[in-house]
């Protein structure tokens, strides 16, 4: 009886909060202001995910460097892997050939 009257609450609060949120009004349209704030955030973001990237390639530079020195000192030779700088751009995908018409 107990787990009957939980499922009916359940779908009770499920309904009510279904009711609610559809009677919500649409949110208002961005104003010039908010959309220069929001240009200006995600400018901040881009500069800051590309500090961020320049502050990790110096990183594991550094760690290179050290490793390569290490293995130099224990009189191994050490080959280093040239990683691509950047992703390769992907070459442009050649569009279909259509079939000629009889």
């Amino acid at each position: 009886m107990k787990s009957l009257r939980a499922i009916l609450a359940a779908g009770l609060v499920v309904l009510s909060f279904g009711v609610a949120v559809a009677k919500l009004p649409p949110p208002a349209p961005l104003t010039e202001e908010q959309k220069a704030a929001a240009e200006a955030t995600k400018a901040k973001a881009a500069a800051s995910a590309e500090a961020a990237k320049m502050q990790l390639a110096k990183a594991e530079d550094r760690v290179v460097a050290h490793y390569t020195a290490e293995q130099k000192a224990k009189g191994k030779a050490v080959a280093p892997q040239m990683a691509a700088a950047a992703p390769a751009a992907k070459p442009a995908a050649a569009p279909a050939a259509v079939p000629a018409k009889k």
